[in-house]
């Protein structure tokens, strides 16, 4: 039977802990509890379940608080949790089984990851796979019979385990201020990854404002980028100057828009609305049915959302 170190980060979250610890207790053969901050009761109800509860000075750096977190694993694997998750009865017992059966070549598991549809969030689906338990210690091995190499890809299953994720607020604004903290500390550069998730948010819960902040940032992506990073980027920055009442330069920017053998529908749901006010019907009727049919690139099923 392999053996499981739970290891989370958390601050603030008496109201949650208690739930998300408890369904995991009898898994866990140790809990490591990481705070950054509280001020509440959260690192009292953590000592009910662990004396391995330690203080991380906070940078605004999740993967270093996290990092942080792993470094106090002992444990074969490590199972990343958080405050809001919950696992019910059902899924409980399908952990332990892949706890006594699991076999030592998997490197990472996956979960199911489920959000209730009213509280999802823009790098969400309602049910997606995610990574959640991971080797602590990885053994290289040789492959292949002849040329031989070095297996890199680490070995992962998918489980049909899944865990309930219920966030009690949307921390759009927090996240809204870490991706532009991140980008003024680092020249304005960010990972396609990050960059992807910024552009989901803003499509998702961002304001006229949050899209003004960004726009610079995405203008430069815009410029080096090519391909769905270049659309990603476009999205924002016509969105920004719609916002901003700039139709004139959207009208211009149509011209040659109208050309590309690739669109996006978040770009043609906002040329609708532009030449909409500005009195094309024609434009604006064409626009709104490419954005029923192509493709999305910062928000699923865009072409869908009501005008």
């Amino acid at each position: 039977m392999a053996t499981i170190s739970v290891c989370m980060i958390v601050k603030n979250e008496e109201e949650r802990l208690a739930r998300c610890l408890g369904c995991l207790k009898d898994i866990a053969d140790e809990i490591v509890v990481v705070d950054t901050g509280s001020d509440d009761g959260t690192k009292d109800i953590a000592r009910q379940f662990t004396d391995r509860v330690y203080d991380f000075k906070w940078t605004g750096d999740f993967s270093k608080a996290r990092n942080h977190a792993f470094s106090f694993a002992t444990c074969d694997y490590i199972y990343s949790a958080d405050a809001d998750e919950f696992i019910d009865e059902d899924n409980r017992k399908a952990f332990k089984t892949l706890k006594e059966l699991i076999l030592p070549e998997i490197e990472i598991v996956q979960m199911h990851y489920v959000n209730p549809a009213d509280r999802n969030m823009a790098y969400n689906d309602l049910d997606e796979l995610r990574p959640k338990l991971f080797k602590r210690l990885r053994t290289f091995t040789w492959i292949d019979p002849i040329h031989e190499t070095v297996r890199t890809l680490p070995v992962v299953f998918d489980s049909d385990i899944r865990i309930i994720h219920e966030p009690h607020e949307n921390h759009a604004g927090r996240d809204f201020k870490a991706f532009l903290k991140v980008l003024s500390e680092n020249d304005g550069q960010m990972s396609d990854r990050l960059f992807s998730m910024y552009a989901k948010e803003l499509y998702f819960s961002g304001g006229a404002k949050d899209f003004a902040a960004a726009r610079p940032f995405f203008e430069k992506r815009a410029a080096v980028s090519y391909g769905a990073e270049y659309l990603e980027a476009l999205c924002v920055t016509v969105k920004a100057a719609a916002d901003s009442g700039e139709d004139s330069d959207i009208m211009e920017f149509e011209k040659d828009y109208a050309n590309y053998p690739v669109r996006a529908a978040e770009i043609d749901h906002i040329l609708y609305q532009v030449f909409s006010r500005n009195g094309n019907k024609e434009k604006a009727e064409k626009y709104k049915a490419l954005a029923g049919t192509d493709e999305s690139y910062v928000r699923l099923d865009f072409g869908s959302v009501k005008n």
